[in-house]
Order: structure tokens, then C-alpha cells, then sequence
């Protein structure tokens, strides 16, 4: 694959976390309640940024970032519940180094100009069993707003000490030509193609900062 061939932007490979060091006691997330009100960051190393984007047509190319960070309060009111997150746009993984180059260059995330990239949300709805966001994508400097459906998977039960736990699975779709991304646009969605050509997924956990 050469590195022209990208349909670069942000998620849906499903990566796991890893428990490195020691072997930590088996646990029971605890589903059964919302999550408690608060405020929340995000746990970088169990954190997973991922993004599936089409190639070719026919393909799919997936990869993650690597370097992430924000926050999410979690309020009674659910207008008041918001998130917030920073992805550094030159940790861009494919797999592929050349390819990553290329992402990270003028026709893609332009990570020399713009090196960060960011969703912000307020407010959250319910549509059946789904919750969403309409959140603000930015990249490139450019905004536009793509709504995120949330998946509550649970609270963990906290150790003495520690804060508690929550996680949480996010999924959004959006099209790389909202952000100015269009070099081998065609060839890679071909020419008929109306719906999303990215698709993101996230897989975070968050710990407890404070509690109303």
C-alpha cells in the first residue's frame, strides 16, 4: 500500500488494554446504576482511540493514536453532562511508517500546523437504548459537528485509596472531506459514495478528579 492510498481522519479496530506489571485480582464491573455525577479523566493507558477509514473502495485501513487525553463530568441534569478530549495528531499509528509520514503531512492531519486534534460536547440525549452527544470534531482547524453514540459498560469497584473506575465505549462516523481531506478522494471512496468513509471508536476508562 502506498502512502498516497490513505483515507485518513479518525475509529473501528478494537484494540485491548494491557495489564503489564502485576496480575491484578480478578473484578465484576458494577452495570446495574448510571454513573456516579462527577468529574472525570480519562486513564491514557486504558484509553484507545481507533479509526477505520475506506481504501481503495473495496479496502479499510485501520489505525490509532496514541497520545490522548480529557475529561468528562458526568451531571444529573443530562444537558449538563459534557466531554472534552486533546488527541496529539502526530501519534497517528497505522502500522505502516511511511504511511504515518504521510498522515501526519499537509494533506491529512497537517500536524506541523494544527497538533492537536479535539471533540468537545455538551449535553447528552437519549434516543431508544442509545446515548449521544453532539459533539465538535475539530481537526485541521477545521470544526464540524459529528454526533457520538455512548455505551455505559460500568463502573469498577474502587480499591481503598483509589478513585473509582468508570468505562466507556463511544462510536461516530463522519466523511474525510468535511476536514479538507480530499487528495485521492475518489479513488479511495469512489465516485458514488454518500455516506460516511471514517468510522471511530473509542474505548476509554475514566477516573473519579471529583465528586459534587
Amino acid at each position: 500500500m502506498t502512502a498516497p492510498r490513505i483515507a485518513g481522519i479518525v475509529p473501528a479496530l478494537l484494540a485491548w488494554a494491557s495489564f503489564g506489571g502485576k496480575a491484578e485480582r480478578s473484578r465484576t464491573a458494577v452495570q446495574s446504576a448510571p454513573p456516579a455525577p462527577g468529574t472525570y479523566s480519562l486513564d491514557p493507558p486504558h484509553t484507545f482511540i481507533l479509526f477505520a477509514a475506506r481504501h481503495l473502495v473495496v479496502g479499510t485501513v485501520r489505525g490509532r493514536f496514541d497520545k490522548v487525553s480529557g475529561t468528562v463530568v458526568v451531571a444529573k441534569n443530562l444537558a449538563d453532562c459534557s466531554v472534552d478530549v486533546t488527541i496529539d495528531a502526530a501519534s497517528v499509528s497505522t502500522q505502516n511508517s511511511v504511511r504515518d509520514e504521510d498522515l501526519r503531512g499537509p494533506d491529512f492531519f497537517d500536524a506541523a500546523k494544527n497538533p492537536t486534534a479535539t471533540y468537545h460536547g455538551v449535553g447528552i440525549r437519549r434516543e431508544g437504548k442509545r446515548w449521544i452527544m453532539d459533539g465538535t470534531l475539530t481537526i485541521r482547524g477545521v470544526s464540524r459537528v459529528v454526533p457520538m453514540t455512548f455505551t455505559f459498560n460500568g463502573t469498577a469497584p474502587a480499591d481503598s485509596g483509589k478513585p473509582t473506575r468508570l468505562a466507556f465505549r463511544a462510536t461516530a462516523a463522519t466523511q474525510r472531506a468535511d476536514f479538507g481531506m480530499t487528495r485521492d478522494l475518489l479513488s479511495e471512496i469512489g465516485p458514488n459514495s454518500k455516506g460516511p468513509d471514517v468510522w471511530l471508536e473509542i474505548d476509554a476508562e475514566v477516573l473519579a478528579a471529583t465528586r459534587p
